[in-house]
């Protein structure tokens, strides 16, 4: 995507939990169909692996970016060096495992007459995090995420105030009160990787924001699959 059209997406950045429930519903519809025939962690890496590559997988080398990132000691623009180098250490791999296996698990986790709204709801919420630490952080430097950063940030408290009712409608519907507790808990997801990457890089990147989604959304369906038990 060249910047235009990185700019324009930047623009909507306040429907993206709407974007997000879309796919979640697809892909709960997906792994909700499977689940009859496959094995309940068969079906649930069948559904983290549609969501991955619905996001283009960019998202997911985000999170193994900010992984090496954070395990690099040394400065601040050395751990964005080691974010921006194609090669992927130990520390985005052992992330990487960690995070999508949670996940997988989470999808197979839930309880079969809750699976597709489970998926919506934590697939919004994922994308609403997404807004939300970008509307509270700086660019750590001048790239693709700068320009997402430089839209939210424009009237950003009434970007970041739609985006979050468009959230609350998706997942209260759902979910009921469990949709509240599951969109507090991405607005705390996304807080502790913003003051995570202030530390780290003295700001978000492309990366960052990729890396709240995925982290975001595995803390959502845990959080799923522990008040529906």
């Amino acid at each position: 995507m060249d910047r235009d059209g990185l700019s324009k997406a930047a623009s909507y950045m306040p429907i993206y939990p709407a974007i997000g429930a879309l796919v979640g519903l697809l892909v709960g519809f997906v792994v909700w169909a499977l689940e009859p025939f496959l094995e309940p962690l068969i079906a649930g890496m069948t559904g983290l692996g549609l969501l991955i590559l619905i996001n283009g997988v960019q998202h997911l080398d985000g999170l193994l970016d900010f992984g090496d990132g954070i395990m690099f000691h040394g400065t601040r623009s050395g751990k964005l060096k080691v974010m921006r180098d194609p090669t992927t250490g130990a520390g985005g791999l052992a992330s990487g495992m960690v995070m999508l296996s949670i996940a997988a698990f989470g999808i197979a986790a839930l309880p079969v007459r809750f699976t597709i709204v489970g998926v919506v709801v934590a697939e919004a919420a994922a994308n609403f995090s997404m807004v939300f630490v970008t509307g509270i952080s700086k660019s750590a430097h001048r790239g693709m995420g700068s320009l997402f950063v430089d839209a939210m940030h424009d009237h950003r408290l009434l970007r970041i105030t739609a985006s979050f009712i468009i959230l609350l409608l998706i997942s209260m519907i759902s979910l009921r009160i469990l949709g509240l507790v599951v969109a507090v808990g991405a607005i705390l997801t996304a807080s502790l990787m913003a003051a995570i990457s202030s530390r780290h890089f003295g700001g978000i990147t492309g990366d960052v924001m990729g890396a709240t989604n995925e982290i975001s959304r595995t803390i959502s369906l845990l959080l799923i699959v522990v008040f529906l038990r």
